[in-house]
């Protein structure tokens, strides 16, 4: 396995991770109470905003050339980090 494919893998097992943490913060979301669950949907459609972006940047580097995908690299790394801290920051907002 090439290093792009090993990195395509681990980004795509984080890509999964998000989509089911969405999905419970969906659920929460249901079941919050109206004003909660304005600030809760807000704070959702961010997140999938941000899922899509990375979704569609880690779709750029698979078509990327082997020459090319390490320059991405930085970016997408930049990107993911940007998003797992977006993603923490809504998971305690929604625990607390």
């Amino acid at each position: 396995m090439s290093d792009r494919d090993a990195y395509v893998d681990k980004m795509k097992a984080k890509l999964d991770e998000w989509n089911a943490e969405i999905g419970k913060m969906e659920a929460k979301s249901r079941q919050a109470e109206a004003d909660m669950r304005l600030k809760y949907d807000e704070q959702l459609k961010k997140l999938r905003a941000r899922r899509d972006e990375a979704e569609a940047q880690l779709k750029e580097l698979q078509k990327a050339s082997e020459d090319s995908w390490h320059r991405m690299r930085k970016g997408m790394d930049e990107a993911w980090d940007d998003m797992s801290r977006a993603f923490r920051e809504a998971m305690e907002r929604f625990r607390s």
